[in-house]
């Protein structure tokens, strides 16, 4: 039998990505180049550093200029953020964010018409549209990956109509759905009103190739005494800083040789920063804003216990990382990761004060600590992408037969 060929529709690739949306398309697709399949990668636009040996990489912009589409906007951006955009890039972007989207949609039935392919695969409500008028033009099958609803973005705080409509029709017109943990196939199948045996569950994975930090960059701090807590991601409501620093506080009561770290960027902010003020903590929690790459990982390796708190999570790949470094983590129950770890402590996300009795225990037991970090490192040596690539191989058989 040929490789089985794939049409795949994205936002985003590493190094020019603003989350785990990017890293994990990436992770999934060098995988299942190493299983034979061979993979057709679109994105809006483009750049240099996205060059790499495991597929074909498109870029909406220069390889089909009739169409044009010509963005890097973020897939986490709010519509109030991408109008600042565009005061910056007003010859480049539409006039709205769901304009822009619509514009790679058009572009998706030249790409399918000049490409060959088996199958599509489009990640996200973003890239769903594309997908659909490829199957549209050619009749392929279409699997519709879903990394995150926006009642997960939301947050519990309602949801864009907007997005929840393009989002369902993704949905409804895929031929198979793979969801990345039971924790959002339950979300598609209630709030979307998807049969449940149209969706398979294929949960995300580290590339264990990835070296762990050799080096650790807050080792001032740890060598005046102080232990490092660890929050790494969006500063969004989805991922419940806000929970983060409460805890914090609570934590502050009981010890004051603690450091907090919020790294990462968004929406959120300065309403994070100002809440740290508020709570009277404002010298015991740092922001170093985005980070990547091995100042990323070396991060990790700096911190004692790492935290996610979100409040809705399909899957959470930054636990992962963590333990990859072997530092402990804590994650919301509200996560898909927590159906895969078994060697991590979990809490409810709003519970913040049994988040801070489980942030003082690990830091005052060594023995906890030690136990969690040696077996949460071997536990996640056997949560890589090989399961994901398996599943899509799978699902993509089932609908070429």
């Amino acid at each position: 039998m040929e490789n089985i060929k794939v049409l795949m529709f994205g936002w985003e690739l590493p190094p020019e990505n603003s989350g785990g949306l990017g890293v994990a398309c990436l992770g999934l697709s060098k995988k299942l180049n190493q299983k034979g399949v061979d993979i057709t990668f679109v994105v809006p636009r483009k750049t240099e550093a996205m060059k790499n040996n495991f597929f074909n990489l498109l870029s909406a912009d220069i390889n089909y200029k009739e169409i044009e589409v010509k963005s890097s906007l973020s897939p986490y951006l709010s519509p109030q953020k991408y109008k600042s955009i565009l005061r910056e890039e007003k010859d480049i972007y539409g006039k709205t964010l769901f304009e822009e989207v619509s514009r790679y949609r058009k572009c998706a039935r030249k790409i399918a018409l000049f490409e060959n392919f088996d199958v599509i695969h489009a990640h996200d409500w973003l890239s769903f549209g594309a997908g659909v008028e490829a199957k549209k033009i050619t009749g392929k099958p279409l699997i519709a990956h879903v990394h995150a609803t926006e009642f997960d973005r939301g947050g519990g705080t309602g949801v864009d109509e907007r997005v929840y409509r393009r989002e369902k029709e993704g949905l409804e017109m895929a031929d198979k759905i793979i969801a990345v943990s039971n924790y959002t196939k339950n979300i598609i199948v209630e709030k979307y009103g998807i049969p449940e045996t149209k969706v398979e569950v294929a949960y995300n994975g580290v590339d264990l190739k990835e070296k762990p930090a050799g080096k650790k960059i807050l080792e001032a701090f740890q060598e005046a005494g102080y232990k490092i807590v660890l929050f790494v991601g969006r500063l969004t409501i989805q991922k419940g800083p806000d929970y983060f620093l409460q805890a914090a506080r609570k934590v502050l009561d009981h010890s004051d040789d603690v450091i907090f770290v919020v790294a990462g960027s968004g929406d959120m902010e300065e309403q994070i920063i100002r809440q740290a003020s508020e709570l009277g903590i404002s010298d015991k929690v740092l922001f170093p804003g985005f980070i990547r790459g091995k100042d990323l990982h070396s991060l990790y390796k700096s911190a004692d216990l790492f935290i996610m708190p979100s409040v809705s999570e399909p899957f959470g790949l930054t636990p992962l990382e963590s333990l990859i470094n072997g530092t402990p983590v804590l994650v919301s129950k509200q996560s898909g990761v927590s159906e895969v770890l078994t060697h991590a402590l979990k809490v409810d996300f709003w519970d913040v004060e049994e988040m801070a009795n489980k942030i003082l225990s690990t830091l005052n037991h060594d023995c906890l600590k030690t136990c969690l970090s040696e077996n949460g490192k071997k536990e996640v040596g056997g949560i890589t992408w090989d399961f994901a690539a398996d599943k899509c191989i799978s699902v993509y058989k089932s609908l070429m037969k």
